[in-house]
């Protein structure tokens, strides 16, 4: 089976399994966004989920965080890990973004990635999750499956996102690189009972005639 094969399949798969695919973080607009994901390095959605709305109720937009200190800011999220760096880089972000951009968030991968703790995966998830620009974020379930499912040489993330761009339609990028991130955490998490991994099975195993 080729790759553009198992990647037919794939797609077909997960479109069964989630025909529609929810962004798995909380937000409102763009910067909300752009915050939430910023605050999801190292951590999960869920417990961002859990903080960022009282960090939202007091600083929703750029010019209400970029009037915080820092400590108050790290208040509001000392329940995530980083929060040290990640205080000190919204508020510079939030600084920025009203210097630079009027308060706007930025709608180019460059401009995005000049922000501090904004890299490429989120810039990438910013470009297409709120702005319908094609982009393929890739996180660590993505950079798995895709190695598991030998569609990548799995070196770097860097190398699996220019593969994932090749072997998927340009046209399915925004939304299936979510649908692997919620397939990842419910079949086929990286500890646990691979089991439920049918697709992996699907992809390989001899088929029974």
């Amino acid at each position: 089976m080729t790759k553009k094969q198992r990647a037919a399949i794939i797609l077909t798969e997960l479109e069964k399994l989630y025909p529609e695919v929810p962004i798995p973080l909380d937000h409102t607009d763009p910067f909300t966004l752009l915050v939430a994901v910023a605050l999801s390095a190292q951590t999960t959605d869920k417990k961002v989920n859990q903080i960022s709305g009282k960090l939202f109720e007091v600083a929703g937009d750029p010019f209400k965080m970029k009037d915080l200190g820092v400590e108050e800011i790290k208040y509001l999220i000392k329940e995530i890990g980083l929060a040290n760096t990640k205080a000190r880089n919204l508020k510079r972000m939030a600084e920025l973004l009203v210097e630079r951009h009027d308060g706007i968030v930025p709608q180019t991968f460059e401009e995005l990635e000049a922000l501090p703790g904004v890299g490429h995966k989120t810039a990438s998830v910013v470009m297409s999750q709120a702005f319908g620009e094609p982009a393929f974020p890739v996180d660590t379930h993505i950079h798995r499956l895709m190695t598991q499912w030998k569609l990548t040489s799995g070196k770097n993330v860097v190398e699996t996102e220019k593969d994932a761009k090749k072997i998927f339609p340009r046209s399915t990028w925004n939304k299936v690189h979510l649908q692997i991130i919620f397939y990842g955490r419910e079949y086929s998490p990286a500890r646990g009972n691979q089991e439920k991994d049918f697709l992996t099975k699907m992809l390989f195993l001899p088929q029974e005639k």
